[in-house]
């Protein structure tokens, strides 16, 4: 195992904990008046929907799946896949006013992981390799996550925050 695949297991492990420690610790939200909380949680609902959506748009397999080009290089899929998650992300990034600080971090780290992937894996690529040759191999170190992938833990956080509100 290669100082990369240690680095992406142990980045992967603290963000799982993270979010373990998230379901775990039970909030008291602050007390307020019936009319307040009433205001709000339509704006609280839709940025946590919002935010499950970039969840599911910046993760590596879908977006994979929908920015992959044939005959391009590894390094311009790099270029595509870091330049997409970034512009998804500050697309989205007002929901922090509406979601819970835990929730919000746990969006940013995925974003941050996953670049963090991208660049660490079009690290260990020859300078000639292809664009297919990042997508497999990143495919192949998502699948090799032992707790599943971090972006599906995401999803599950924001919506055990959202069901939260609902109560």
């Amino acid at each position: 195992m290669n100082l990369t695949d240690i680095s992406i297991i142990l980045s992967v492990t603290a963000i799982i904990l993270a979010l373990f420690a998230v379901f775990a610790h039970k909030f008291k939200p602050p007390v307020k008046s019936p009319a307040a909380k009433f205001d709000s949680m339509p704006m609280q609902l839709q940025a946590y929907e919002r935010l499950v959506l970039l969840t599911e748009r910046i993760a590596l397999p879908n977006l994979i799946s929908r920015l992959s080009q044939p005959g391009i290089s590894a390094y311009e899929m790099k270029i595509i896949l870091i330049e997409n998650i970034k512009q998804e992300f500050d697309y989205n990034s007002t929901q922090q006013l509406y979601v819970s600080q835990v929730s919000w971090d746990a969006v940013r780290n995925l974003k941050e992981q996953n670049i963090m992937v991208i660049n660490q894996v079009s690290g260990t690529l020859p300078p000639t390799a292809s664009a297919a040759d990042l997508n497999k191999k990143i495919l192949e170190i998502l699948m090799s996550q032992p707790n599943g992938a971090l972006h599906e833990l995401v999803a599950q956080a924001l919506n055990y925050e959202a069901k939260k509100i609902m109560k």
